[in-house]
């Protein structure tokens, strides 16, 4: 088994996806499950979680259409309006899909630094509890005080940060973000994606050293059993190839043992989204 716990699928349509803007045109088109298998095969993948790209139930729907005839995805994280009041009609007819595995809002975009605390969205995550479905923390740097503090009200919610929270790579600036990451990494049931890093650098002018740094803190926070490798593809074309995304993380990799690597590329978020088989 090797995955790719975070990767998107769209079929272009610029009212749909307003924030692929004018700087991201390489990425105004469509990008479906046969275009991931052409960057997949050559790498030995063998699947992937679809995550949202944009905030649909409908979305969430077409994902499932998708892994009904691919084989490729082996779970979707899909999008449901966490503060509606039919939170649980949402949630109960998506669960019922053996591939809906998680929920994620694009939090990053919200002004709010405490949109995650208000009281709607905390009684959506609590429904999430109740139908046994994984959370993907989107945010940037400054978002993570009001992570901590979701993941310390919800101890039996499982929560997985994408990106690595975005650090300001470009800049080399590690902190607070470091401190900040270890506070989130003490509560177990956090894991963390190493996804989403050549997009927060200098699109196509990085070098792989730049990444060693914060590839480091996240690991020593969370350690072996809960990292998972992400591509982010294909928003990571913006910046560089899959094979380069692959290849930043392989260098990662290396130093660990083989059962530290297969859980890195793989069995930590088979068992964090409880794929089913």
């Amino acid at each position: 088994m090797k995955l790719d716990s975070h990767q998107h699928f769209w079929s272009y349509d610029p009212s749909q996806y307003p924030w692929i803007d004018q700087p991201k045109q390489a990425i105004a088109r469509d990008f479906l499950p046969d275009d991931l298998l052409a960057a997949q095969r050559p790498l030995g993948f063998t699947g992937s979680i679809a995550v949202q790209a944009r905030q649909s139930v409908a979305e969430s729907e077409w994902l499932l259409r998708l892994s009904d005839s691919h084989s490729l995805i082996k779970g979707v994280v899909g999008w449901v309006d966490l503060r509606s009041p039919h939170v649980r009609t949402d949630l109960q007819r998506l669960a019922q899909h053996p591939r809906f595995c998680g929920v994620r809002h694009v939090v990053q975009d919200e002004p709010d630094d405490r949109f995650m605390l208000g009281a709607e969205f905390l009684r959506g995550i609590a429904a999430l509890q109740e139908f046994d479905l994984a959370y993907d923390l989107l945010v940037f740097p400054h978002q993570l005080p009001a992570s901590i503090e979701l993941a310390s009200r919800f101890p039996a919610q499982r929560f997985v940060l994408d990106h690595i929270a975005k650090p300001r790579i470009a800049s080399g600036a590690l902190e607070p973000w470091a401190t900040q990451i270890r506070e989130l990494a003490a509560f177990p049931n956090v894991f963390c994606k190493v996804s989403g890093m050549v997009t927060e650098t200098r699109w196509g002018g990085w070098k792989p050293e730049d990444f060693k740094p914060y590839i480091q803190v996240v690991h020593d926070a969370f350690g072996a059993d809960r990292l998972m490798f992400g591509s982010d593809w294909p928003v990571c074309l913006l910046s560089g190839s899959y094979p380069q995304v692959h290849d930043i993380a392989a260098a990662y990799s290396a130093q660990l043992d083989p059962i530290a690597r297969s859980k890195f590329f793989g069995l930590n978020a088979a068992a964090f989204y409880k794929l089913k088989p």
